[in-house]
């Protein structure tokens, strides 16, 4: 694997951590790998997003200087034009 980011510290602590998502682009798209069955209610993963914004905003505060409320802004933009209109077709998830 080429440019693996490190677990957090607390997953690696953790014994009874689990990876939910792992996310890569490759080939010039998004490849995607997600854990099923974590949730009966689709909403959990609504906060599941929610969070990620949150944490994609503040590294482009420490990294870029930008503002959180208008990286939020912009990250929400961005989600709600590609649920509308998509830019990529998803393909089946691959299952290993």
């Amino acid at each position: 694997m080429q440019q693996a980011l490190e677990p957090p510290f607390s997953a690696m602590s953790d014994p009874d951590a689990y990876e939910i998502l792992r996310l890569w682009g490759a080939d010039g798209a998004q490849h995607v790998n997600i854990k099923g069955g974590l949730w009966e209610d689709p909403a959990s993963w609504g906060v599941v997003l929610a969070d990620l914004a949150r944490h994609a905003a503040q590294v482009l505060e420490r990294d870029e200087g930008l503002k959180i409320p208008d990286s939020l802004r912009r990250i929400q933009d961005g989600f709600l034009a590609e649920l509308n209109n998509p830019t990529t077709n998803i393909t089946s998830h691959e299952r290993h």
